[in-house]
């Protein structure tokens, strides 16, 4: 095992931001395949209802069973990862997805499409929370934001490419075609991104950071080297060994002691809230909320459609400030417009508004989750934690992500079975989430090349309530 940086070269190598996109862009798959998810089975309930006349609740766990997979893959994958690699439990969250897009599309009865949906949801979970810490170690620290932010876009457009695909699909032939076969081309062609996202994480290397944990000096600074030049490399090889040798000692017990247990918390809340606040609600039932108003002949699957582009649009956006405005600020501000759109939302349906007025006020929803909650919950939760912790921690926050998304994705047909959209959609407006970054949520901020430890992560500050505001410095 070679463990010493190559001797100096002549010509020093300059860094490479394409490789660093690249890398980025191909970790990042992992949403692109969580977002084609969350739309085929959108897209495909409408027909999968007929075909095995579903109850409501049978209709939930079709959709939610994804999400108990997850809540698995999530509750392994970082200690997974710190035993055999970022890269090698991404390629394996790959391969789950792939067997079990293309086995979804052959189920013959309810049972066995859940099993293969809980197949699938082993392999998002498993890639979801990694596909950050992944690109986190690669990436350069004043890009960090931006390049971890590659996961949410690929997630949003994911949701618009497949709101086309099921137009598309559902305009192939008859609703009867659309109920005995349109359903399994609807989820069989997920089995295409999950190609993509194993063959470009084949040709992508392992995490720096974890190659200099095994002892793999000569391999990580290489690869350091072509993402960020020699000069950086050897800082940030330096920079690395030292936090490793600092961390020596430390346990997975760190992780449930101040002031590390107040990061944990703030983690855990951001995850439970980036579900909470109730986009998925239009993710998973876009289609059937919108023919409820009104939208019908395959009309809401346009008006799906539009809402995901509108996503898309402003997911480039949250990419385009998250490094310039901060990730509190901007939490700060979506947060507060999310709460307006849902009170807006819900006065629709209780006013009986014209339908046109629910999309509008959908796509302002949808907008200011994009550029706030989206990217920042899977940017922060990597960054409130020293490396030895990261893919552990950020894995134990995932798993209460992937348990609400459960039960949105299981309790709505429910509730709306039994209220209706009116009195579902008022639950959204009650979550306070805008009261939360304003008072308590640490401001993360990209000032280092590597965490010290707890010391250097975590500083408690004056008053009362004893707040700890977090220093950032993945």
């Amino acid at each position: 095992m070679d463990n010493t940086i190559p001797a100096a070269r002549e010509t020093k190598r300059e860094g490479s931001m394409k490789y660093v996109v690249i890398l980025a862009l191909s970790a990042g798959m992992a949403g692109l395949l969580y977002g084609y998810d969350t739309v085929s089975i959108s897209g495909a309930i409408e027909f999968l209802s007929a075909h095995y006349g579903l109850s409501a609740a049978m209709q939930g766990l079709v959709i939610s069973s994804i999400m108990i997979g997850g809540v698995a893959g999530v509750g392994v994958s970082g200690f997974l990862a710190d035993k055999i690699g970022r890269r090698k439990v991404l390629l394996i969250g790959a391969a789950f997805f792939f067997v079990s897009a293309l086995a979804s599309a052959f189920t013959y009865d309810p049972t066995s499409l859940i099993v293969t949906r809980i197949v699938g949801g082993v392999g998002i979970g498993l890639a979801s929370a990694l596909a950050i810490t992944y690109i986190t170690e690669c990436a350069p620290t004043k890009y960090r934001g931006t390049l971890s932010s590659a996961y949410q876009l690929l997630t949003i457009l994911g949701l618009f490419l497949t709101n086309l695909i099921d137009f598309f699909i559902a305009n192939a032939g008859t609703h009867l075609w659309g109920e005995n076969v349109g359903w399994r081309w609807m989820l069989g062609i997920g089995a295409i991104p999950a190609a993509i996202f194993f063959i470009a994480l084949f040709l992508s290397p392992e995490s720096p950071r974890f190659l200099l944990q095994q002892g793999k000096t000569k391999e990580g600074f290489e690869i350091l080297e072509r993402i960020g030049g020699t000069d950086d490399a050897k800082a940030q090889v330096s920079s690395i060994e030292k936090s490793l040798e600092e961390e020596k000692g430390s346990t997975f017990r760190d992780l449930f002691r101040k002031p590390l247990l107040y990061a944990l918390l703030v983690g855990i809340f951001l995850a439970i809230f980036n579900q909470a606040v109730g986009q998925n609600t239009i993710s998973y039932y876009g289609p059937t909320m919108f023919a409820s108003i009104g939208f019908e002949n395959n009309g809401e699957f346009i008006v799906s459609t539009v809402v995901g582009a509108v996503e898309l649009l402003f997911a480039f956006v949250g990419m385009a400030l998250i490094d310039r405005l901060g990730r509190k600020p901007l939490m700060q501000s979506g947060a507060f417009l999310m709460g307006v759109f849902a009170v807006l939302m819900a006065l629709t349906y209780g006013m009986h508004w014209d339908g046109i007025w629910m999309l509008v006020f959908a796509c302002g929803f949808i907008a200011a989750f994009a550029y706030s909650m989206g990217p920042m919950t899977w940017v922060m939760i990597p960054e409130l934690f020293p490396t030895y912790l990261r893919g552990r921690a950020a894995g134990i926050c995932t798993v209460f992500l992937w348990g609400i998304n459960f039960c949105i994705g299981q309790f709505t047909p429910m509730m709306f079975a039994h209220w209706g959209w009116r009195r579902h959609v008022r639950i959204l407006r009650g979550a306070r989430f805008h009261l939360f970054p304003r008072r308590n949520l640490p401001r993360s901020r990209d000032e280092g090349q590597e965490p010290r430890g707890d010391r250097g992560l975590l500083e408690a500050q004056g008053g009362r309530q004893g707040q700890v505001s977090a220093r950032i410095e993945s």
